[in-house]
């Protein structure tokens, strides 16, 4: 029994790995920015289906609601008051050595997850944690309710006010300015 529940968490990982990395790829090939959009709900899905299979269904739902829902319908908001999904040419020309730099730190960035995944300690692969073990006292909502609400308040109080940024910025870019007609009125009386 226990070797087909490891195949089934197998098998679940790697059509989420799968459905996240196609994902993920589509996001930064695709030209149109809602397409781009959409891949990223895809890809936030596939972590949200790997968060149930580790038994965070909180997680999970926060991942579907907060960020599949909320963030990438903002992110669409803006795609669509800026008009960003129109035609336009906005490709820029790449800086002399910027793609052998960027294969450069792309070979280096692989080479340090392989070998990070090669080595046989806990901290290479997130097990030890310093809030404690996750079966002690207390639920997993309140104790992530604890750190994110003691330990990262200001990093979550930062994000909330770089999000009502973003919003106002993209109100204030949509905003069709107006002619100098429109703002004086014209004269009653003939004047």
């Amino acid at each position: 029994m226990i070797l087909a529940a490891t195949r089934v968490d197998a098998a679940v990982f790697a059509i989420s790995a799968v459905i996240i990395l196609t994902g993920a790829i589509g996001v930064v090939t695709a030209r149109n920015p809602v397409h781009s959009a959409l891949m990223l709900v895809m890809t936030l899905f596939g972590v949200a289906v790997l968060f149930v299979a580790q038994e965070a269904h909180f997680l999970a739902a926060v991942q579907v609601i907060v960020y599949a829902g909320a963030i990438v319908v903002l992110f669409l908001f803006v795609i669509m008051l800026l008009g960003v999904d129109k035609e336009e040419s906005i490709e820029a020309d790449p800086l002399p050595g910027q793609r052998p730099i960027a294969l450069v730190l792309a070979l280096m960035t692989l080479g340090e997850l392989l070998l990070l995944s090669r080595m046989q300690n806990s901290w290479a692969a997130g097990v030890e944690s310093d809030a404690g073990p996750l079966n002690g006292p207390g639920t997993n909502v309140e104790k992530l309710a604890s750190v994110i609400f003691t330990r990262y308040l200001l990093a979550f109080e930062v994000t909330s006010v770089l999000l009502v940024i973003a919003v106002v910025g993209a109100v204030v870019l949509a905003r069709k300015p107006r002619r100098a007609s429109e703002e004086q009125p014209e004269p009653v009386g003939g004047e």
